[in-house]
């Protein structure tokens, strides 16, 4: 399979003519693919089908990626197969007739404001630092639906107490400002005036959130913190830092939120990113109507 992916790559360089750093992102995103159906032990193209496509989507979407990520793959995917067509390497294009938006638009799991609650008051109070700083970590990423990436790179001197806001620095290095609620105000303040200054080994670090040595977390110490919480809360399902930011955005869409202000808030380039929360809206509806409506 991956002799087959070197001669696909060749040949989006020179008969579609693709720049190279498009080319760089077909060959990452299907040796993604590859990796998930070698875990399978498949080996060979030819006994693939929709449902091994449709199964590598949905661990993906599991994992934390972003819709228009998932919708990325599935292009790559459907191009690679188109290939494998037309070169004779399969006998059936099985992705040819496969309804991008119904796979793609695979719905991002949401917490309830009461997971929300639990999961925020999991770690227990006490003078430990680190479950502080932890305790710290949750507020924000829910207050602020941040992207764990965000999150590993906030600064001290991008806190605004004063507006209560936060400076974050998203995809592609551009900068946003996004409010705070009153209990992330309280949590942080708390943070950065008794406890980060006990995990600071340096007066020129300026990472708001640090490890036990006094440097940056990375993203899977905070995927960590936030799976643990989640053991912690007694919550059972598949929890990851993006399990907050979609709450952030559901929770505030379902608030009668304008669609372009959580745009603005979540950082997306394009509003059809936004959208697929009006999705998960639409589906919370019907549940609600299944549920309670006499005739449903």
């Amino acid at each position: 399979m991956e002799r087959i992916l070197k001669h696909f790559c060749g040949y989006l360089t020179v008969e579609r003519g693709l720049s190279p750093n498009t080319v760089s992102a077909y060959r990452s995103d299907l040796n993604d693919f590859i990796d998930f159906l070698k875990e399978k032990t498949f080996i060979d193209f030819n006994i693939i089908n929709r449902d091994h496509i449709i199964e590598y989507l949905s661990s993906r979407k599991e994992a934390g990626l972003e819709p228009a990520s998932l919708a990325r793959r599935l292009v790559s995917i459907k191009v690679l197969f188109r290939y494998l067509f037309q070169e004779h390497l399969i006998p059936n294009n099985i992705a040819d007739i496969m309804d991008s938006p119904k796979i793609w638009r695979l719905l991002p799991d949401l917490l309830s404001i009461a997971e929300v609650d639990a999961l925020l008051g999991a770690y227990p109070a006490g003078k430990d630092p680190l479950i502080f700083r932890n305790r710290a970590i949750l507020e924000t990423l829910y207050s602020c639906g941040l992207r764990v990436s965000e999150a590993t790179s906030l600064t001290v001197g991008g806190v605004n107490f004063d507006d209560e806001t936060i400076r974050i620095v998203g995809k592609g290095n551009k900068e946003r400002i996004v409010p705070f609620g009153r209990a992330a105000r309280n949590i942080l303040k708390r943070y950065l005036e008794n406890i980060r200054p006990q995990l600071s080994r340096s007066a020129t670090e300026t990472t708001l959130f640090l490890s036990k040595s006094g440097r940056r977390l990375d993203r899977e110490r905070i995927w960590r913190i936030v799976k643990d919480a989640a053991i912690l809360a007694g919550i059972n399902k598949n929890i990851h830092p993006h399990t907050l930011r979609h709450s952030f955005a559901g929770h505030l869409l379902e608030n009668d939120a304008d669609l372009r202000v959580i745009q603005e808030l979540l950082g997306h380039v394009d509003i059809t990113t936004t959208q697929i929360y009006t999705h998960l809206n639409q589906k919370q509806l019907l549940n609600i109507h299944r549920k309670f409506h006499p005739r449903s």
